[in-house]
């Protein structure tokens, strides 16, 4: 099962059963959902659940933390969890460590080159090797994102990073992205087809260029051919007997001087 089927179950499962629990007596149970979702390895999705109407009243309950922390889980990162610590409920270990992973997939949706130095500090790490550790075992091997560690560089290149949810204010900044690349998307599509139009038609010039240099060959193929053709006529004309050339070869020879003839007594 591929990671987007895998979340869409889990999300499902969550969805459904925060929809059964409605009113003040379902606010502790609420609360126990939103530390088995947040807690879940395979779940990295939140906005959907957070949407659940149920969920909404525990603003106004003693549970009222618990509202937050899915909040935080879903748009937030380990850094802001430590800003707020005083007022929102201690994390279970998976839960640092899934507020730990989300806060990579936020600090690779923005960079694709993550210095070592700032991801240790984004992470509370407090040596390399931890580091790379969790970006191979926790990262890479649960399929959120994929990359190169560089040690050379001491940095991590994000090849690939799985989408975290979206803010209702960053929507407006994805239309915007998705509608400038929609035009350029258009006028790429636009070049390309008055390149195409323009091969297009060079090659119908070629073809009439190809056919007008045809025809003149055939021209002067037929034009050379008429004139070895009477060329041929009059050397066989020439070197008939009887003909132009017997006559002005008899004219050439010399003539025979005549003896007066003498007269006979």
């Amino acid at each position: 099962m591929d990671i987007e089927q895998k979340q869409a179950e889990l999300i499902d499962h969550f969805v459904k059963k925060a929809r059964n629990l409605d009113g003040a007596a379902g606010a502790p149970f609420l609360a126990a959902l939103v530390t088995e979702a947040t807690s879940h390895p395979s779940l990295f999705a939140f906005s959907e659940i957070l949407s659940v109407p149920s969920l909404a009243e525990l603003e106004r309950t003693s549970y009222s933390s618990s509202l937050e922390v899915l909040r935080l889980f879903a748009y937030g990162t380990w850094s802001e969890y430590k800003s707020n610590a005083g007022r929102l409920p201690i994390l279970v270990p998976a839960q640092v460590l899934k507020l730990k992973q989300l806060s990579v997939l936020t600090l690779a949706e923005t960079n694709k080159i993550l210095p070592y130095d700032q991801l240790m500090r984004e992470l509370d790490v407090s040596n390399v090797r931890e580091l790379e550790d969790f970006l191979i075992n926790e990262c890479m091997y649960a399929g959120i994102v994929r990359g190169k560690l560089d040690q050379l560089r001491r940095c991590f290149e994000v090849q690939f990073a799985a989408g975290r949810d979206l803010k209702h204010e960053q929507l407006d900044n994805m239309i915007k992205t998705m509608s400038n690349w929609l035009s350029t998307s258009d006028s790429l599509l636009n070049s390309i087809q008055d390149k195409i139009k323009w091969a297009d038609m060079m090659s119908e010039e070629h073809k009439k260029h190809r056919k007008d240099i045809e025809e003149k060959v055939d021209e002067m193929k037929k034009s050379l051919k008429a004139d070895l053709d009477l060329r041929g006529n009059a050397e066989i004309l020439y070197s008939e007997p009887g003909g132009v050339m017997d006559y002005e070869e008899d004219r050439a020879r010399p003539k025979r001087r005549r003896h007066p003839m003498r007269e006979q007594h």
